[in-house]
């Protein structure tokens, strides 16, 4: 395994040692988290009164000013992820609390996701530990071992129309209105999923009653699929990449996971910032309390890290051939390949 010697840090440094050298950055500056928090919310709230007004004169004007408006809605998820991992406030309460809040707007229920996506950070690459809070990716003999109509399923689940279209909508309209995969894990994920239900409810019961059922659905419908999309476009990327990192204990650890598991999606500025710098994501993964916006004082401070796993916007668009894991190689291979090598 390789080692990173960070400027500040001397030779040698390990992946261990940038967790304490993270730690540094992981105090939030709140007065910053409130402006974030005020200005994302009021420019999706616009956002969408706007989309209402444009589709009065013209159904495709609606849907371009759709476009923004899921971009702030994802900005909004991605407030609430700072949230569930006490980094966007710095006190539990209020981050569980906005994080709640959000989860109404975004359809994701707070504690449920939470508990989910924690467990997704304990085992990020783990071969022994996938299937929870993760996109399914099988071992290029486990997919060999299945039978056709296992082969044609797996297929089915990561074709581009399914994994980014059908199922994200499935994910964010349906699957989280119950806690799927925590039905026996306590009272919170149910709790979590039916007050948000409730509260999504009576959000949409105020604004069908104000605008009309055809108009709420034309204007909010594509705003979700869309920002919903992005969201599992983004989760993809993070973690299915060439030089992405898996490996089964003892090889496997936290750490060399978290930084060379996960991606450096190097996103355009304006991408970066609606984004919410969760492209930083080998940094993120690495020490996960730190706050959204201090990623870019990081890379700053140590631009050593920015070639980590780092990927361009036209190179992520490769990324979606890559479907098995060849334990062999180490690296995620495509379905062609697999093929070849029968």
């Amino acid at each position: 395994m390789k080692t990173i010697e960070p400027s500040c840090a001397g030779s040698g440094a390990s992946e261990k040692q940038w967790l304490k050298i993270l730690s540094g950055y992981r105090t939030p500056d709140r007065r910053r988290s409130f402006r974030e928090l005020a200005i994302t919310l009021t420019a999706f709230v616009l956002l969408w009164v706007a989309c209402w007004a444009a589709v009065h004169h013209g159904y495709w004007f609606g849907l371009i000013l759709a476009v923004p408006a899921a971009g702030f809605l994802l900005r909004l998820f991605m407030l609430q992820h700072d949230c569930g991992h006490g980094a966007f406030f710095g006190r539990r309460r209020w981050d569980d609390w906005t994080g709640r809040a959000i989860g109404v707007l975004t359809l994701t229920p707070y504690d449920y996701w939470r508990r989910a996506h924690a467990e997704h950070h304990a085992s990020a690459g783990n071969l022994d530990e996938r299937g929870v809070g993760d996109i399914t990716t099988l071992t290029l003999g486990e997919y060999r071992a299945l039978s056709p109509r296992g082969k044609l399923g797996y297929r089915l689940y990561r074709h581009p129309l399914v994994m980014f279209g059908f199922g994200p909508a499935f994910l964010f309209l349906l699957k989280q209105r119950l806690p799927f995969g925590m039905m026996r894990s306590g009272a919170l994920p149910w709790i979590s999923t039916m007050a948000t239900n409730a509260a999504v409810a009576v959000l949409a019961a105020a604004l069908i009653w104000w605008i009309g059922l055809v108009p709420f659905l034309v204007v909010h419908l594509p705003i979700v699929l869309l920002a919903g999309s992005a969201g599992v476009w983004l989760f993809y990327v993070q973690h299915q990449f060439e030089e992405t990192h898996w490996s089964k204990p003892p090889e496997w650890t936290f750490s060399y996971a978290a930084m060379h598991g996960a991606s450096h999606y190097d996103l355009p500025a304006p991408l970066r910032w609606i984004t919410g710098n969760i492209g930083m994501h080998h940094i993120h993964h690495l020490s996960s309390r730190v706050p959204f916006y201090r990623l870019p004082e990081v890379l700053r401070d140590h631009p050593e890290l920015a070639d980590i796993g780092r990927i361009t916007l036209f190179q992520s668009l490769g990324c979606v051939k890559l479907v098995l894991w060849d334990e062999s190689a180490e690296r995620l291979i495509s379905l062609r390949e697999a093929e070849a090598r029968l």
